[in-house]
């Protein structure tokens, strides 16, 4: 049996944050890579595409609810299905 189902489209800004309003589930039903400056990266919190940005967790500073601080980091960013 051939289930070829298609991916919905990757959308310009998503969080995987489910507070988040960029949060979108049926895109996580899948696995997603995102490039930053042609490196793939696997920490990321969130992206925009057309401004180019990812957020990445503070590997120790927390927040005041005991969340991870989020750091910017700028360039161009790619995401895809893996």
């Amino acid at each position: 049996m051939n289930d070829t189902k298609s991916l919905p489209a990757l959308p310009d800004r998503l969080s995987s944050n489910p507070r988040s309003p960029h949060y979108v589930e049926e895109i996580f039903e899948n696995n997603i890579g995102i490039k930053l400056n042609g490196k793939e990266r696997t920490n990321v919190e969130e992206y925009c595409i057309s401004e180019g940005w990812v957020k990445t967790p503070s590997p120790k500073a927390l927040d005041r609810r005991g969340q991870p601080l989020l750091i910017i980091l700028k360039g161009k960013v790619e995401a895809f299905y893996s």
